[in-house]
C-alpha cells in the first residue's frame, strides 16, 4: 500500500520545472540520447553492410547477435553497480570537501579578528591565502575509489570477452545455426573475430559512462558517443568500398570508433577524478564483484527469457520470426526512454543515501516512478495509434504484418509495465539493493 501513495503522492507536480525536476531531465535527456545513438550508428551500419549483398548483411547480423549478447551480461551489472557507489563516494567526497572549506574560512575569520594588521605585517593578508587554500580546494580532482575499480574491471573483462570471442567463434556461430558449410560462415567469423578486438574499448567505455553517470555528467558520454558514432559513420563506405574490405572494413571502422570513444571518455575523466589511488587497498573490486555477480544472475535470467521465446519463434517459421524480431525490436526501442529515467533516479537517489537525505531519496523516487508511469501511458497510446500503419516501413510482407497487428496490442499495453520496471530497478539501484533486483527477476 506503502509504494503505491508514493507513486500517486504529488503526481500533479510530475512536471513541474522545479530543482529536482530540471535535475532528473538533465540527467535522463543525454543519457536517453546516448543510448539512441548507437542503434542509430548500428541501422546506418546495417544499411551499408547491405550493399555488399544479404549473405553478408545476414552474416554480420548474426555476429553481431553474438556480440551484444556476451557485453550485455558483463556491461549491465558492471555500468549499474559502478553508477551507484561513484555517486554514494561522490556526495561523500563533496561533503568532506565542504567541511574543510567551513574550517578554513571558520580559522580565517578568527584570525582576522584576532589580530588583523600584525597578521598582514607577518604572513600577508590571511583572508586572501586562506581563499586562496579554499579556491585550491574546489579544484582539486575528486577522490573516487569506485570509479578507478570499475576501469580497472572494465578492461580485465573486455580483454577476457576479446579471447572468448576470438577462440569460440567458431563454435558460436554453431550454435547459432551457422556452420562451417553455409555461405554466411566465412564473413561472420570473420566480422566476430575482428569486432572482438573492440571488447576491450567497449567495456571500458561502458564503465567510464557508469562513473560519469554516479557524478551525474550524462553530457559529456553522450559527446563522446555521437563523435565516435559519426567516426563510424565515415569510416564504414571508405573502408568498405573504396578500399574494398567488405565486412571486414565494417568491424574496423567500429573497432576505431569504439577505441575513440573510450580514449575521449578516459581523458575527460581523469581531469576530474583521482584514477591511481595511494594504494591497492583503496580499490573497491569486493563490492563491485560482490554486487556484480547479482545482477549478472538477474542479466542472465533476462537473457535467457529472451532467448527462448526467438527459439520458440523461430520454431514456427521464418514469418513468425520475422514479426517477433520486429516486435522485439520495437519494444526495446522504447525502452531506451525509460532507461534514461531509471539512470536519472539511480543518480539522484545514491547521492541523497549518501548524504542521509531521505526526503529527497522519497521526492526523487516519486517523482521518476511518476514520469514512468505517465511516459509508460503516452508510449501505449502512440503504438496502439502508429504501429498499424508504422509497420510497413519494416517489411512489406502481408503475413508477416498480420502477425504484427497481433501482436501489437500487447507491445502497447505491455509498456506502462515496462516502464515501470526500468525505473523501479534504478530506484532499487540507487539505493544499493542489488540482492532484491536479482531476486524478484529469477522469482
Amino acid at each position: 500500500m506503502m509504494p503505491l501513495l508514493m507513486l500517486f503522492s504529488g503526481i500533479r507536480n510530475a512536471f513541474s520545472s522545479d530543482e529536482l525536476g530540471l535535475e532528473i531531465l538533465n540527467i535522463a535527456l543525454p543519457t536517453t540520447l546516448a543510448l539512441a545513438a548507437d542503434p542509430i550508428a548500428s541501422l546506418i551500419d546495417t544499411a551499408f553492410i547491405g550493399h555488399i549483398g544479404p549473405v553478408e548483411l545476414a552474416a554480420v547480423g548474426v555476429s553481431i547477435a553474438i556480440f551484444n549478447q556476451i557485453s550485455k551480461i558483463t556491461i549491465i551489472p558492471l555500468v549499474s553497480v559502478t553508477t551507484s557507489l561513484v555517486a554514494e563516494e561522490d556526495a561523500a567526497d563533496e561533503q568532506n570537501q565542504q567541511s574543510e572549506k567551513e574550517m578554513l574560512m571558520k580559522v580565517s575569520n578568527e584570525d582576522v579578528k584576532l589580530d588583523v594588521h600584525d597578521h598582514i605585517e607577518k604572513a600577508g593578508n590571511p583572508s586572501s591565502a586562506n581563499v586562496g587554500r579554499v579556491a585550491k580546494l574546489k579544484h582539486d580532482k575528486s577522490y573516487i575509489p569506485s570509479a578507478s575499480s570499475g576501469v580497472v574491471i572494465g578492461g580485465v573483462l573486455g580483454v577476457l570477452q576479446a579471447l572468448f570471442l576470438i577462440f569460440t567463434a567458431k563454435p558460436m556461430l554453431s550454435y547459432m545455426g551457422v556452420d562451417s558449410n553455409s555461405p554466411m560462415f566465412k564473413p561472420a567469423q570473420q566480422y566476430l573475430t575482428l569486432r572482438s578486438f573492440g571488447a576491450p574499448a567497449v567495456i571500458i567505455s561502458m564503465a567510464i559512462q557508469g562513473v560519469f553517470r554516479g557524478i551525474k555528467d550524462t553530457k559529456t558520454p553522450l559527446y563522446a558517443t555521437v563523435m565516435g558514432d559519426v567516426t563510424n559513420i565515415i569510416l564504414d563506405p571508405l573502408l568498405m568500398f573504396v578500399l574494398r574490405l567488405g565486412v571486414n572494413g565494417a568491424a574496423i571502422s567500429h573497432i576505431i570508433s569504439q577505441y575513440l570513444i573510450s580514449i575521449m571518455l578516459l581523458w575527460s575523466l581523469m581531469q576530474q577524478v583521482v584514477l591511481i589511488p595511494p594504494s591497492i587497498q583503496d580499490f573497491q573490486f569486493g563490492k563491485i564483484l560482490k554486487n556484480g555477480f547479482l545482477l549478472l544472475i538477474k542479466v542472465a535470467s533476462v537473457t535467457f527469457c529472451v532467448t527462448l521465446s526467438a527459439s520458440l519463434a523461430a520454431r514456427k517459421g521464418s514469418t513468425t520470426m520475422a514479426a517477433f524480431q520486429i516486435c522485439l525490436q520495437i519494444w526495446m526501442a522504447t525502452s531506451l526512454l525509460a532507461d534514461g529515467l531509471a539512470v536519472a533516479g539511480q543518480a539522484i537517489i545514491a547521492s541523497a543515501f549518501a548524504r542521509n537525505d531521505y526526503k529527497r531519496v522519497i521526492a526523487s523516487a516519486s517523482r521518476v516512478l511518476q514520469l514512468g508511469l505517465i511516459l509508460g501511458l503516452v508510449l501505449s497510446v502512440l503504438l496502439l495509434s502508429l504501429l498499424p500503419f508504422a509497420s510497413r516501413l519494416f517489411t512489406n510482407d502481408n503475413n508477416v504484418l498480420q502477425l504484427i497487428s497481433i501482436g501489437i496490442p500487447y507491445v502497447a499495453a505491455t509498456q506502462p509495465i515496462n516502464a515501470l520496471a526500468f525505473v523501479f530497478d534504478g530506484v532499487n539501484y540507487g539505493a544499493s539493493d542489488f540482492t532484491y533486483s536479482a531476486y524478484s527477476m529469477v522469482s
